[in-house]
């Protein structure tokens, strides 16, 4: 895949001071404190709040107020904090002090001693009186000193062993803003120490802080250089093959997750012990880099990855080119629709293609039988039941009607080349009588097989106006005024680039188009690559804000191809459900799947 201007992601940089993180001289933190009611968070009970803001060792502002909890104070909070209820009295609400509190805060780092309590408390007052949260970090100082300090220098990490430990210049007096500058220094001391063991930046205290094994820890190294571009990074073992494949718009910052306490897989924890490298793939765009990710799994076959191994191993439904032909499931296409065959897919599971399969043999009379039938049959007895029941034929009798069972046929090439309505009629007034007759759980059935089918057509004719395009070329702007543009023959990215802010598109666009990988259509519906890309490819055409810059022939889709029948099926599914809950109290059954009405919810496509 070529690339305007590429970028090598193997060269070598010299690391900016903004690629090591925030210092923590740079941070600014709020100190808080609470004095509560005593209880559980969720009370809300807050009675006194105190915070410092400071900044490279500075105070730069203080907040501290009385609150009033709306409730009582136990006389032993009182007699332990000396807040009692006349002096709340006149006092703020709980949630007028909290957003007084949030203001005064910002965006800073909050900073708390056992800091699960006071933010618990913070929080159960937001989920109270309605106040959103704030997105601020939360670092808790009694945890830094578990970490920090041995335990033959202190006999446990309270705040007011460790404010005589440090001897801090106010010590804490279960008064808040006592209590919260008490905190202040000792957050200050510990800072200090923290510098023996490599923790210089906001990003080092947090992985320092996080509850991640040793081997992660001992590993976090690996993430030392990556661009902070978009791309592909592979995790590779010490033989260099690869283990786990992965994209992100930022490979750096991704890669470094994979170190903190945010990584709770055990797979990628076993995967991490086992990786001696990562090595980056910077790519023009996101989607190029998804694009890129895939190909890798699929050819690589990583074994730490579990989507997209199986990406090419999909399903169809297929009209085979026999004498008497019929309706199949296969997982290989063959160049053979100028022979009468039709495919209608791909269904990542068995289960949704033998689904669709019903559908089209309740609606179609096809015979279902596996025999091998010759253009002049010689018996005269019928080989299944269905013939018996009157719904085949029976194409393998010596007298059976050829043209009627062509006629048949005729049908059923339509309900596989883009027209899914005589499919749709017949199943949906299937279910509406059944549901009269009060079948629900047959008509649930039937339901989940016609949307099995309806999405399955609408999914076909989507891939196959892409899949047989020799050539489209589309633009999306990006923020800063640029363009990214891809190149897609048949169904793959061919090439992808991004155009600078201020410079004219076009030149780029020639050049990229000459430059594009030449690529050999695949087999109708199928596109040259796997299909998980074509798709990949129809989702980023479909996204708000990209344009179609030329394309090598018109795109259309035929108008019945199930766009309007997954709108009808909708209205359908809500009409049983009525009926369903009218006779047993119940809003709906089974479940649903299948295709959504554009509108109401987004169509999956797989």
């Amino acid at each position: 895949m070529n690339v305007i201007n590429p970028t090598s992601a193997l060269a070598s940089t010299q690391l900016s001071l903004a690629d090591l993180g925030t210092p923590l001289a740079d941070t600014v933190f709020v100190v808080v404190d609470l004095e509560t009611t005593g209880g559980a968070g969720a009370d809300a009970g807050i009675t006194e709040i105190g915070a410092v803001k400071v900044q490279g060792g500075e105070v730069i502002g203080e907040f501290t107020t009385l609150v009033n909890p709306g409730i009582d104070i136990p006389p032993f909070i009182a007699t332990l904090t000396g807040i009692t209820n006349s002096m709340v009295a006149g006092s703020p609400s709980v949630q007028t002090a909290v957003s007084m509190f949030f203001d005064f805060a910002g965006e800073c780092v909050f900073v708390a001693h056992n800091a699960p309590y006071d933010i618990g408390f913070l929080k159960g007052a937001c989920a109270k009186f309605d106040i959103a949260w704030p997105s601020n970090r939360a670092i808790d100082t009694a945890r830094i000193a578990r970490l920090a300090l041995h335990r033959d220098e202190v006999r446990n990490c309270k705040l007011a062993t460790l404010s005589a430990f440090f001897h801090t210049q106010v010590q804490p007096t279960h008064r808040a803003f006592d209590d919260a500058r008490a905190t202040t220094d000792v957050m200050h001391r510990l800072f200090e120490r923290l510098g023996n063991y490599g923790v210089h930046t906001l990003e080092d205290l947090n992985a320092f802080t996080s509850r991640v094994s040793d081997v992660q820890r001992n590993k976090k190294g690996l993430a030392d250089g990556l661009p902070a571009k978009p791309g592909v990074y592979i995790f590779e073992d010490p033989q260099g093959r690869p283990l786990y494949i992965g994209t992100s718009k930022n490979i750096r910052n991704r890669v470094r997750t994979y170190f903190t306490a945010a990584e709770t897989r055990r797979r990628m924890s076993e995967m991490i012990g086992i990786a001696a490298q990562v090595r980056p793939i910077v790519c023009s765009t996101i989607l190029e880099a998804k694009i890129r990710e895939l190909r890798l799994i699929v050819s690589e076959q990583p074994r730490y990855n579990r989507r997209s191994r199986a990406a090419d191993s999909v399903s169809w439904l297929k009209l085979t080119p026999e004498a008497a032909p019929r309706v199949i499931i296969t997982k290989q296409l063959k160049d053979d629709t100028s022979t009468g065959s039709r495919y209608i897919g791909p269904f990542t599971s068995r289960a949704a293609a033998n689904a669709a399969l019903e559908a089209i043999n309740e609606s179609i009379a096809l015979r279902t039988c596996t025999l091998k039938i010759a253009a002049q049959p010689r018996t005269d007895i019928p080989g299944c039941v269905r013939a018996e029941l009157g719904k085949c034929v029976a194409p393998c009798t010596r007298l059976h009607d050829r043209d009627q069972y062509l006629g048949i046929v005729n049908h059923a090439s339509v309900a596989m080349s883009g027209s899914t309505s005589m499919v749709v009629t017949h199943i949906t007034t299937l279910m509406e009588s059944l549901a009269a007759a009060e079948r629900f759980e047959e008509a649930a059935t039937w339901r989940e097989a016609l949307g099995h089918y309806v999405n399955a057509a609408f999914r076909t004719e989507r891939l196959r106006w892409i899949s047989t395009t020799p050539e489209i070329v589309a633009a999306l702007g990006t923020p800063d005024g640029g363009w990214e543009i891809h190149v897609i023959r048949y169904g793959k990215l061919a090439a992808a680039g991004v155009v600078e802010p201020g410079f004219d598109p076009w030149p780029h666009v020639d050049a990229l188009i000459a430059s594009a990988e030449f690529v050999e259509p695949g087999i109708e519906p199928a596109p040259a690559g796997v299909t998980e890309e074509a798709f990949d490819l129809l989702r980023w055409l479909e996204t708000d804000g990209v344009r179609l810059v030329s394309a090598s022939h018109e795109l259309f889709m035929p108008i019945d191809c199930g766009g309007k029948e997954t709108i009808q099926l909708t209205d359908i599914r809500r009409v049983v459900s009525e009926r369903l809950a009218a006779v047993t109290g119940h809003e709906s059954f089974g479940r649903p799947s299948g295709p959504r009405a554009p509108g109401n919810s987004r169509i999956t496509y797989f």
